[in-house]
């Protein structure tokens, strides 16, 4: 594989090292929500540290694993060692990495809020599917109201530059369908209590194909 891309970013690697290795038990339900009934070979796009591996369901054959940033990569390198599904991690963001033969699926976990722009970066993803592939989303997503207010304004100030670029207030889903999937099924929950002022708490749980035809 070549043409490979990174994204160094030390302190946001730091912060997400520890936040990764301190995920409750409801965020690892999320995760195995995500992967569930996944088979064959599938593409997972910023692996991070690898969180999500130990979650594959045994039907996986191959997993191939992209992440930029080099502290990550590292870390899901290690991860990838202990998996019950072969992982194999690679340099690089979805734009530039050569990745072969189409993929069954492609997972997306905490991701797409981190990228420039997310309409082109699914449609990257669009076409490294095979006709009839899925994608499969766990995003935090924009919301309404006061909350969606405050994702405004911590979108516009310190949140990006401390979590890697992350972007609260983005309407993934209608992102996803301008990139040419298919919406199958999907729900928004709440990670944190209605009134609790964090603005990364409501999220989108889904999938979605690329047509068939």
């Amino acid at each position: 594989m070549s043409n490979t891309a990174t994204v160094n970013n030390p302190l946001f690697a730091r912060l997400w090292t520890y936040l990764s290795s301190h995920e409750t038990e409801w965020l690892h339900d999320r995760r195995r929500e995500n992967l569930a009934g996944l088979s064959g070979r599938v593409l997972e796009v910023g692996a991070g540290t690898g969180t999500n591996f130990a979650f594959y369901p045994d039907t996986v054959r191959e997993v191939v694993a992209v992440e930029p940033e080099p502290r990550l990569r590292e870390a899901a390198i290690q991860a990838a060692a202990d998996t019950p599904v072969p992982v194999t991690v690679v340099a690089g963001t979805i734009e530039t990495v050569e990745t072969g033969d189409p993929f069954d699926a492609v997972v997306c976990s905490l991701v797409l809020c981190s990228v420039h722009d997310p309409e082109a970066v699914l449609r990257q993803l669009r076409e490294r599917l095979r006709p009839g592939g899925e994608l499969r989303y766990f995003e935090h997503v924009a919301s309404a109201g006061a909350r969606g207010g405050l994702q405004r304004v911590v979108d516009a100030t310190f949140w990006p530059r401390l979590f890697g670029n992350c972007h609260t207030h983005r309407d993934t889903e209608q992102a996803i369908v301008a990139a040419g999937f298919t919406p199958q099924d999907s729900r928004r929950g709440r990670q944190f209590p209605a009134w609790a002022p964090v603005p990364v708490s409501e999220f989108v749980l889904g999938r979605a194909l690329r047509p068939a035809a």
